[in-house]
């Protein structure tokens, strides 16, 4: 074969280091692709070798059936709101332990009310009574002292279902609090007649609020 001269030498090399390039560009696309597709893989895998038969429920495995609240209560504080797949759940560790070694009481006797649901907002009650009311602490059935202000933003910073009737100190705190947000997150008008809480002592507001829906 003869030998390229010059100009056809440089177009030659050119051209051998232009697909070079495009094949270098190729490779790194594909690896990219591939590499995306496995991390976002990755973490699914862990949940399916991590969430096994008996396995218990968590917030890394939110759908599993076990459940033992005492595996939650005797190991000090090791375990944090955030590890738990609902509300319910960390009530449950908090009436296996009232002593709370974890520090899930928010306050009352109540863990975790930022969870979701399902719930169990009543209280433990050895912890409800033993409760401590401090300066700031607003108007409740904790905190019952009428000269206590009232935040009805206080009762919705939870989300859906957060609070009931029995965390209220009186029936218009309650009304107060439905009338902020006439969707009743809270469900405090469960029969949609605009009253909220009507067994709660006075002072009352019985005056309907148009209900909303969600």
């Amino acid at each position: 074969m003869a030998e390229l001269n010059g100009p056809k030498r440089s177009r030659a090399i050119r051209r051998g280091v232009l697909a070079l390039a495009v094949l270098a560009v190729a490779l790194t696309v594909v690896v990219f692709v591939r590499g995306g597709s496995d991390s976002s893989a990755q973490p699914q895998r862990q949940d399916r070798e991590w969430c096994t038969p008996g396995t218990q429920r968590s917030a890394l495995c939110p759908n599993a059936e076990a459940f033992d609240a005492k595996e939650y209560a005797t190991h000090g504080d090791a375990f944090e709101c955030l590890h738990f797949a609902s509300q319910a759940d960390a009530q449950a560790v908090l009436r296996a332990d009232p002593r709370d070694p974890n520090r899930l009481d928010g306050g009352g006797g109540i863990a975790c009310r930022g969870l979701p649901a399902p719930r169990d907002t009543t209280p433990v009650a050895a912890l409800a009574k033993t409760y401590v009311c401090a300066p700031g602490d607003g108007r409740s059935a904790l905190c019952p002292q009428p000269g206590r202000a009232f935040d009805a933003r206080s009762f919705l910073r939870y989300g859906d279902d957060a609070y009931d009737c029995a965390d209220l100190a009186r029936q218009a705190d309650a009304q107060a609090v439905l009338r902020y947000a006439p969707a009743d997150p809270n469900r405090l008008d469960p029969d949609g007649d605009g009253v909220a809480c009507p067994e709660l002592p006075g002072p009352k507001d019985l005056k309907p609020v148009q209900r909303s829906t969600p």
